[in-house]
């Protein structure tokens, strides 16, 4: 089998998300993308705006766009979010043939060598790195990539947590997604 580990805050997920997901799907002949929303990521500055739950609900809630995109609890419970630990656990489940692909953003990749375990994340996975606006990287020999150029996550969670405390409908947001935010009054 060929998956990927799609990981992020996801505060909110947005469109661009499942774009990439589902343009890296159709390149890399991937059967499944796991999107593994961070319980507690160690790079963000500060906490999270909506709850872990609130967080893989809505995660859940986009990945209905695709039968191959599957919301994933597995950093659920975790002090920290590793993506070493992530990997380790999800690798210990799959088949030694299977193939694992780390879907990851240029601003992240740009600082994979502050990852704790940073080469065994590199010997255990593929990344496709996708490309950010203004992000410029250098892979260490360490790594093997695939570049995702062909869509840009040029929308940003923070600027639709912006609009929606300001009574905006972003349309970045999926319309289910939306929906959940509204019932449950995240990011007011």
């Amino acid at each position: 089998m060929k998956l990927a580990i799609f990981g992020g805050t996801f505060d909110p997920i947005h469109e661009a998300h499942v774009a990439v997901a589902r343009e890296a799907a159709g390149r890399f002949d991937l059967e499944r993308i796991l999107f593994i929303p961070a319980a507690h990521p160690p790079h963000k500055a500060g906490a999270t705006h909506a709850s872990y739950a609130d967080r893989l609900c809505m995660t859940g809630l986009a990945c209905q766009a695709d039968r191959r995109f599957e919301a994933s609890a597995l950093e659920a419970g975790t002090v920290r979010s590793y993506s070493i630990d992530t990997i380790e656990r999800l690798r210990a489940t799959l088949a030694p043939a299977d193939e694992l692909l780390f879907i990851v953003g240029a601003d992240a990749f740009a600082e994979i060598r502050t990852w704790r375990r940073w080469r065994d994340v590199a010997r255990l996975v593929r990344f496709v790195v996708v490309s950010r606006p203004g992000f410029v990287y250098d892979v260490p020999s360490e790594a093997a990539i695939e570049r995702l150029d062909t869509v840009e996550m040029a929308v940003s969670s923070s600027a639709i947590r912006a609009a929606l405390a300001g009574g905006g409908r972003p349309a970045a947001v999926p319309g289910r997604v939306l929906e959940y935010i509204i019932e449950h009054k995240l990011y007011a």
